[in-house]
């Protein structure tokens, strides 16, 4: 893979840090509730808003996870989930309280958050549950009321390459 396929996303004060390997499974913003209430409870834990825009939308860049590693501080990251019962659980850093990603189980994939990919992040290329988003969205990208479809195609072929060992 070409030095284009590496990403570096790592937390506010560089002493967590992730190696992303490969072109993402998608960079899209999600404004689901789960994610608005996690962006309200880390900010009220002292998170920097960095990770959320303006209409309470969290962008994320959602890698295999055979194309990520923890490289750096595995020991500072500290995840909570929302319920006890969420398949969610979300990762911070607890040297700098910076949201780094969030891990969907059972699922094949990991999703970070993309401000902490930085000026590598790729393009975002849709947004989702955007019934729930706080006012008017720009209209440069597709969006999704729901879960589109296309998002559960990009999951099922990321988990059929992985499954035939395929890049």
């Amino acid at each position: 893979m070409s030095l284009a396929d590496r990403r570096v996303a790592a937390c506010r004060c560089g002493q967590v840090r992730l190696e992303l390997v490969g072109p993402p499974i998608l960079a899209g913003v999600c404004y689901c509730d789960d994610c608005q209430a996690a962006a309200a409870r880390l900010e009220a834990q002292g998170a920097s808003g960095d990770f959320h825009d303006a209409w309470d939308g969290t962008a994320y860049v959602t890698m295999r996870d055979d194309r990520l590693v923890v490289a750096k501080g595995a020991d500072r990251l500290s995840g909570f989930k929302l319920r006890e019962d969420a398949p969610t659980t979300r990762f911070v850093a607890t040297c700098c309280n910076s949201p780094v990603y969030l891990k969907y189980a059972p699922g094949w994939w990991t999703s970070v958050y993309r401000a902490r990919v930085g000026a590598d992040a790729p393009p975002i290329d849709m947004r989702s549950q955007t019934r729930h988003a706080r006012g008017a969205l720009p209209a440069d990208v597709p969006a999704f009321a729901g879960i589109p479809l296309r998002l559960f195609a990009r999951l099922l072929g990321a988990r059929l390459a992985m499954a035939l060992g395929r890049g």
